[in-house]
């Protein structure tokens, strides 16, 4: 297991804050957790080089952006080795549409978040771009009707 580092109190509220608001300055951020910005800052930076704030982005407005449809598909491989796996990840990433990507166990070999513009765009995509791929045995589409909770929010 992941030796899971010690956090103090100004750590964990440094990363509660930075996860509602990443676009924070940081000399806002130490006051809201009263100290000195240079400690902040240096705290800040510690969290980074220890691994435990990945990145920092900005989260779209997807449907601002044209894309109507979300949708989970699990997708299955015909033949499951090293080398089939890494020639389906190689040539499915690479799509735009594509969101997050997960192997998963069960009857699926892997379940995929991805966006299209409307139903044509997410058809297109299907039998266009990934069931072209020579491994994908089936794909089971869920298309999103509503986000009940859409977070990425850690508890610390």
């Amino acid at each position: 297991m992941n030796d899971i580092p010690k956090l103090d109190d100004y750590d964990k509220e440094i990363i509660r804050i930075l996860q509602e608001d990443a676009t924070i300055s940081n000399k806002a951020l130490a006051r809201r957790i009263n100290l000195a910005p240079s400690s902040c800052l240096l705290r800040v930076k510690g969290l980074i080089k220890m691994g435990l704030i990945k990145r920092t982005v900005s989260i779209l407005n997807e449907k601002k952006l044209g894309y109507e449809i979300m949708a989970f598909l699990r997708v299955e491989l015909k033949t499951i080795n090293r080398a089939s796996i890494q020639d389906f990840l190689d040539k499915s990433l690479k799509y735009e549409q594509v969101l997050q990507c997960y192997m998963i166990t069960g009857g699926g070999a892997f379940l995929m978040k991805i966006i299209a513009k409307d139903l044509e765009d997410y058809r297109n995509f299907v039998l266009n771009k990934l069931t072209s791929i020579d491994n994908v045995s089936n794909v089971e589409t869920s298309i999103v009707m509503s986000v009940e909770k859409d977070t990425d929010y850690i508890p610390v």
